[in-house]
């Protein structure tokens, strides 16, 4: 595929993550384009990426072959009214990686015939392990399909749905997913505290096992289930720890959570679209 010229509204945390992920795999920075109201995010990443800066988000949407809106959901469809005429005249797909802004949304701001990929990326894509799910419109050809791929793949895993609703599950488990994960470590550090480890101690070894754990999983055939069996040995320590979880009704309360999450996802897409 050619080479294609790609422009993120937003110089935040997350452009700069995937910004920095496409020059890492061979993307040329002079083909990058970033636009944002802070002048002092666009000098950095000018001096840092050597990337096209603008202050004008017209300039970067008349640029490039994709346009990466990476801004707050609030903020979303005034950034696109102000360019809308811009964004007529341009062939550009548009990435959005704004939480809880769902195609319905975006077809209405932009127009139907625009080409659409929904991206809910997760932060661990901060340090280039994220999980990303992508749906993507009706009018997003398959090399533009490929083109979202290439950007969300820099920073991680991706995998598309096939219904644009499953976008609600994914925020839930993957995109709020890492403060779940983050949660049980802050409970486990605690519980070792209170046990006679040091602060220090017990975030080196919980933060140790959580990525072997996690290594373990995405290298191995078998079920999270089926991992976690092969390690709980009949009448040992880890059996009376899960023992205790499972007394405690663990699964169905992550299930809980999870749906309220999702639940969240659903109502926060018509708080945000009500514009």
């Amino acid at each position: 595929m050619k080479t294609n010229k790609i422009g993120f509204i937003g110089g935040g945390n997350m452009a700069t993550s995937l910004i920095s992920g496409l020059i890492a795999s061979g993307h040329s920075p002079q083909q990058i384009w970033v636009s944002d109201t802070d002048q002092n995010k666009l000098s950095s990443l000018k001096t840092n990426l050597k990337v096209n800066t603008t202050t004008t988000n017209d300039a970067l949407i008349s640029s490039v072959d994709v346009v990466v809106l990476a801004i707050k959901p609030q903020a979303i469809a005034q950034v696109i009214k102000e360019s809308l005429s811009t964004f007529n005249q341009s062939n550009a797909l548009i990435v959005s990686i704004a939480a809880g802004i769902n195609q319905t949304n975006l077809s209405k701001w932009l127009g139907e015939k625009a080409a659409i990929v929904r991206c809910m990326p997760n932060t661990p894509a901060l340090v280039k392990t994220g999980a990303s799910g992508l749906h993507a419109n009706v009018n997003v050809s398959e090399e533009q399909r490929d083109l979202a791929e290439n950007i969300m793949r820099s920073v991680g895993i991706l995998v598309w749905v096939e219904k644009e609703n499953e976008m609600d599950a994914v925020t839930a488990v993957s995109g709020s997913g890492p403060a779940y994960f983050f949660l049980l470590m802050e409970a486990m550090e605690k519980a070792a505290v209170d046990l006679g480890l040091s602060k220090h101690t017990a975030q080196l070894l919980i933060e140790q096992t959580a990525l072997g754990a996690a290594k373990i999983a995405l290298e191995s055939n078998e079920s999270p289930g089926e991992l976690r069996a092969r390690v709980t040995s009949p009448g040992g320590t880890t059996e009376q720890a899960i023992k205790t979880f499972n007394e405690g009704n663990f699964s169905a309360l992550v299930k809980q959570a999870i749906q309220a999450a999702h639940d969240r996802s659903i109502s926060l897409s018509k708080e945000l679209g009500a514009d």
